[in-house]
């Protein structure tokens, strides 16, 4: 019945995109559902495509990537000794409050464009992934900490066979999450910074050609991104709750 409302809800949105296209009749500022099915179809036929698709993928795992072992490392020891948490804490609240728009233009300025879409990445996802695991070191319980300490006092013992394992189910969590919103963000500074063979510059050419058509196409390739990561988030959340 749950799936029944999702599709009635899809359903009403195509609906919707229906009317307004008949009622602004002008394909040029709003194409059809058909139209943008068939600049899809086009794109998947075309090589290019795919290459680009590809290579906002692998920029998004680098980044991710760092993000995590960064972030990991990190949170780790911001959870275990108080005084380094309260030292990134001014970091982690310029990263969350400053504006994106912001960021995007300092690092162009000093890196370049080339290198912004990766910087800027991580900086949104990795107060996510140091955040969750510093969350995951507090919330084990310290008798747990406590015994574990009497049989070692190995930092790198403690945290391969107590922390890891009981931390594990937040960092997978926030990957996941992070995949979601570095996709956005990732998208987003390609299309401000015009990085080559990215699908932030395919929008950005697709918009200056008056290809709206294509536009939708690949906001459409965006959206199904997206769904499926939000997919595998609520698939994790629902094997944690059963587990």
């Amino acid at each position: 019945m749950k799936k029944g409302w999702s599709y009635l809800s899809w359903f009403t949105l195509l609906l919707f995109w229906f009317i307004l296209f008949y009622t602004v009749d002008h394909r040029l500022i709003l194409p059809s559902p058909l139209d943008v099915l068939l600049a899809l179809g086009s794109l998947a036929g075309e090589g290019s495509s795919f290459a680009i698709m590809g290579l906002s993928l692998i920029r998004l795992l680098v980044a991710v990537s760092v993000s995590a072992i960064l972030g990991i490392v990190l949170g780790f020891f911001a959870g275990v000794h108080h005084h380094i948490s309260q030292l990134m804490h001014p970091y982690l609240t310029l990263l969350r409050t400053i504006p994106i728009i912001s960021i995007v233009v300092i690092l162009m300025i000093l890196l370049g464009y080339q290198v912004t879409p990766y910087v800027l990445t991580f900086l949104m996802v990795f107060p996510l992934i140091y955040q969750a695991t510093e969350d995951g070191i507090k919330q084990i319980d310290k008798k747990l900490i406590d015994v574990y300490r009497l049989e070692t006092h190995n930092l790198n013992m403690a945290f391969r066979y107590l922390y890891l394992p009981l931390i594990k189910p937040f960092i997978i969590l926030a990957l996941i999450q992070s995949f979601g919103l570095g996709l956005k963000v990732l998208v987003m500074a390609e299309y401000l910074s015009q990085t080559k063979h990215s699908i932030g510059q395919a929008l950005y050419l697709a918009k200056t050609n008056l290809a709206y058509d294509e536009v939708f196409a690949w906001t459409l390739i965006l959206i199904l991104l997206s769904v499926f990561f939000e997919a595998l988030i609520n698939r994790y959340k629902k094997h944690m709750i059963e587990g």
